[in-house]
């Protein structure tokens, strides 16, 4: 007799295709879900967010109004914060490792980091593309010359820099390779670590058959990323869909999966860095072991 599959609700972030190849390959349900994804909350993190608050956006509407349990994902940064600010709790058992740069156009002055003094950076506010910004332009900016200004999701980011309304914008994939095809500059790169973040209630067993649907899917993306390439038009906005003739064989892989527990030590990093940044408003709570949700599974490396 078939199991019965537990439902879980998932708001995919867009910036890799481990959900999507899940999904897809029938990983989810090999691992006991029936996944339903949260087109709302995902298309809403990609649009503006001009006029929204905290505890406003997109990602923060499950905890702080519509109350529906949704598995997300943020940069390690934000996932802590908002639980920091109680919505939700981390998942501290596997991380993603992502890719992120600031573009211009083409004919921007500016050519390096050290000419982003003053310059306002677009970002989503208090996600990856802005805790992106004060870390890495730290190293060639001093904290009060480091300038950002919220739009919100990538779609809203890549238009307002398209449109000619900032100079600068902080891109995550796969805006990065839309915006490589677009023949946008880049001035500067990294990579970071994302968190899944859940409700307080969510059941361990769903949270850690979902990361194991990942793991298999990441396998599958290093087995033959070229078969899954497609996929990345279930992340592109509806409003760039004909935007450009888009080649999805070179968006890349994006972020990638890692099944290994995120190192304690950035925790702690976490909270002295955004308490440096002056983005720590609204954190309340800052115990790692009340803020995260550990579904340590043995049989992962």
């Amino acid at each position: 007799m078939a199991r019965a599959l537990k439902r879980a609700t998932v708001a995919p972030k867009g910036m890799g295709l481990n959900d999507f190849v899940a999904q897809e390959e029938g990983f989810f349900a090999a691992e006991g879900l029936e996944v339903e994804f949260d087109w709302k909350t995902f298309r809403g993190t990609q649009s503006s967010w001009k006029g929204l608050n905290y505890f406003e956006r997109p990602q923060d509407r499950p905890y702080s109004k519509d109350k529906h349990d949704v598995i997300q994902g943020a940069c390690a940064w934000g996932s802590i914060c908002n639980a920091s600010a109680g919505m939700g709790r981390f998942v501290p058992d596997a991380y993603g490792l992502s890719p992120w740069a600031i573009f211009v156009r083409p004919d921007s002055k500016i050519q390096r980091p050290e000419d982003l003094k003053d310059v306002a950076v677009l970002v989503g506010m208090r996600a990856g593309s802005h805790f992106n910004v004060p870390y890495r332009l730290e190293k060639y900016l001093p904290l009060e010359n480091i300038k950002t200004v919220n739009t919100g999701g990538f779609g809203a980011r890549l238009k307002a820099l398209l449109d000619g309304e900032v100079e600068a914008a902080s891109l995550l994939p796969p805006q990065i390779a839309m915006a490589e095809q677009l023949g946008l500059r880049k001035i500067i790169e990294d990579t970071f670590h994302t968190l899944w973040w859940v409700p307080p209630a969510a059941e361990p067993d769903v949270v850690l058959a979902y990361l194991r649907a990942l793991d298999r899917a990441e396998k599958a993306l290093q087995a033959d990323l070229e078969k899954y390439l497609p996929l990345w038009k279930l992340a592109v906005p509806a409003e760039f869909e004909n935007y450009h003739p888009w080649d999805l064989r070179k968006f890349g892989r994006g972020e990638r999966f890692i099944y290994q527990a995120i190192p304690r030590a950035e925790f702690d990093e976490v909270m002295d860095q955004v308490k440096r940044w002056s983005l720590d408003q609204y954190l309340k709570d800052r115990s790692y072991e009340r803020l995260s949700f550990c579904v340590s599974d043995t049989g992962h490396s």
